[in-house]
């Protein structure tokens, strides 16, 4: 993948924009039921499944995300949709929009060990 398509932030640098960055903006792309099991408590996220995106493109972005002022950070499960999402939206130009490398579950195990892991 073209590195100018896929930037990633690591978890703890998630942590970091999460306390020093109020007009971060989340965009979790995976399914409805992996949200209800594990997700991020935080206002900030965005829930917009990959398969949505997949069906409806960008009219199915949050007015948020067309809004953010700021960053937004795509994450999934494993980081694999998400660097998905991140490439295209790149590719759309948006230039703010990162991945979470290894997605909420690296979040879980280096940062927050409350969100469950599955």
């Amino acid at each position: 993948m073209d590195d100018e398509l896929l930037v990633e932030v690591s978890p703890g640098q998630l942590y970091q924009w999460l306390q020093s960055k109020p007009d971060l903006l989340l965009l979790d792309v995976r399914e409805y039921n992996e949200v209800a099991y594990a997700f991020i408590a935080d206002p900030r996220v965005h829930i917009m499944p990959l398969s949505r995106l997949a069906r409806e493109g960008g009219a199915a972005l949050p007015e948020a995300f067309y809004n953010a002022p700021g960053e937004v950070v795509v994450f999934c499960h494993v980081g694999e949709r998400s660097a998905q999402v991140t490439a295209w939206l790149r590719s759309q130009g948006y230039r703010q929009v990162y991945n979470l490398a290894g997605g909420i579950d690296a979040y879980s195990q280096a940062i927050d060990g409350t969100i469950p892991r599955y």
